[in-house]
């Protein structure tokens, strides 16, 4: 089905049961390990816990996980032989003096991609890994659930080069007829689960059903996700869903409506027409402005009960940044190198594909955002001060944001809210661990947790820039700016990946592709 649809779709929750439409990923070539025992000697090792970077210490793995956290010495002092664990016959070490280690990115909102996209599932996989993401979230298994399922469980044997996935599919997914009753949602809910879901991810419906099937989502151990589409959000916004168990909510929909303090829908035109994107994206930039100020008392009532629910709060304020400066996304460093040319066509105007909805975007739509930003962001950040859990998501392939790339984009923006980079990690790491129910394995470098974990050259606390693929410029000692930064290394289930690597066969997949299509450079819209 068309992408474009979907919203639709999703709405009236018809949907076909049919193959994946993406090309699976081939069988793991790369990476070296596990080890009996590995030793990364002399890091600054940032836990993800909210607590500041030590070092140096030396991490030591045995198998697929942590076994110790040693601190060896001081920072600018000789570490002596003594203070440092000791490595048994078989094991490797690698001396990583001065390099930061941290636990791998959580992205919980992370779309395999598909065949309107034109991306294969190793150019999405090695994109992830190439920037540290050791687990990532499908909020919708779009590919299929069978697809979905089957390279969770692939990627859980290490059998292909790709971080762990949690497969969540959209509510109504297998179904040729809607919902009607209560016991038809749960039911499903349950074959879903049959199939190999551990969530699902729904866009608002009937409440005496939705709620049904958020309840049996529970009974099941299972999670959920929602994106409170504006057909539904009359209906049902984020206080209705945190009241019946919804685990997390996905981007902003639903929030203002919540917050709403003198009106219960919002200010539409008349002329609104909610298939065509440009309304709704741009009425989308319009709505933080309807809702209740900070620090009023509908503000802080809602930011309170959600808070008291357990409620995450997963913003990817990535995916909306063409809002506010169509041009800068679109001109983004990475895309020449990394962005596929049938992604690239993706991206640009058509009323067909969702998010390519940029058909006279102009300053006022920009300024409009902007002032959304600031709003969205001011609630976000008030809602972790007063201990909300927020997480990292992306929601690549979509509005000129590359896989990979958008992720670490999300960090920036967090900081941009107000986040201390040490609770930015903390959300892309122990937090997105905490709404997938895996903190007791991932999240945080610590014994006994899995060794997923990212590891690079640079302070990433200093300066999220360095986490880019691309890299980031710094003037050197010679008076001539050179890039510095990029993951040098990930490591999942304790198995080393060359993350320069990885992105070096993410520019030959691309480089492929623009040979194929006879073309250098991608085309700006209108050449």
């Amino acid at each position: 089905m068309k992408r474009r649809l979907l919203a639709t779709l999703l709405s009236l929750c018809v949907f076909q049961a049919g193959a994946a439409s993406i090309t699976p990923a081939p069988a793991r070539a790369e990476g070296e390990g596990p080890y009996a025992q590995l030793i990364l000697r002399g890091v600054n090792v940032i836990s993800g816990t909210g607590a500041p970077a030590f070092g140096p210490a030396d991490v030591v793995i045995e198998g697929n996980r942590i076994k110790d956290v040693v601190i060896v010495g001081v920072p600018g002092s000789p570490v002596p032989a003594s203070a440092r664990p000791a490595l048994k016959a078989g094991g490797r070490e690698i001396d990583l003096s001065g390099y930061t280690v941290m636990p791998g990115i959580v992205d919980v909102h992370g779309h395999i991609g598909g065949e309107e996209q034109g991306t294969p599932a190793e150019y999405v996989y090695k994109l992830w890994l190439g920037h540290g993401i050791t687990t990532v979230r499908d909020p919708g298994c779009g590919n299929g659930i069978a697809f979905c399922a089957s390279e969770s469980k692939r990627s859980a044997a290490n059998a292909i080069t790709a971080p762990r996935i949690y497969p969540y599919v959209f509510f109504g997914m297998g179904r040729k007829e809607p919902f009607t009753q209560p016991e038809q949602a749960r039911e499903w809910v349950r074959a879903m689960k049959a199939q190999g879901a551990v969530g699902i991810k729904c866009f608002g419906y009937r409440p005496e059903i939705l709620s049904a099937a958020l309840d049996e989502v529970k009974k099941q151990g299972m999670r959920s996700a929602c994106h409170h589409a504006q057909l539904d959000v009359v209906n049902v916004n984020v206080l209705t869903t945190a009241r019946w168990g919804l685990s997390s909510m996905e981007h902003w929909y639903g929030l203002p409506e919540a917050l709403f303090d003198g009106q219960t829908v919002q200010q539409y035109p008349a002329d609104y027409n909610y298939q065509n994107e440009a309304d709704r994206f741009g009425q989308a930039g319009r709505l933080w402005k309807q809702a209740a100020l900070p620090g009023t008392p509908k503000w802080n009532a809602v930011r309170d009960e959600l808070i008291k629910l357990d409620f995450t709060i997963d913003p990817t304020f990535t995916i909306y940044l063409a809002g506010r400066d169509l041009m800068r996304a679109r001109r983004a460093d990475w895309h020449e190198a990394y962005t596929l040319p049938s992604l690239w066509r993706f991206f640009e105007p058509n009323r067909n594909n969702h998010g390519s909805f940029f058909y006279d975007w102009g300053t006022e739509d920009e300024v409009a955002w902007r002032e959304n930003y600031k709003l969205w962001m001011a609630f976000v950040n008030d809602y972790k001060n007063h201990g909300g859990r927020v997480t990292v998501g992306s929601d690549s392939g979509y509005i000129y944001q590359t896989y990979g790339f958008g992720t670490i984009q999300e960090l920036e923006l967090l900081r941009e809210a107000g986040f201390h980079p040490l609770e930015v990690v903390r959300s892309a790491t122990l937090n997105g661990a905490q709404l997938l129910g895996a903190e007791a394995d991932i999240g945080t470098l610590q014994p006994g947790k899995l060794a997923d974990l990212l590891v690079t050259k640079e302070n990433p606390l200093a300066n999220f820039k360095v986490l880019y693929g691309t890299g980031h410029i710094r003037m050197g000692a010679d008076g001539k700016p050179h890039r510095v930064g990029g993951v040098d290394y990930t490591i999942k289930d304790g198995i080393i990946y060359d993350a320069a690597k990885l992105r070096a066969d993410v520019r030959k997949i691309v480089a492929a592709e623009k040979a194929r299509a006879g073309i250098t450079v991608l085309p700006q819209p209108g050449e």
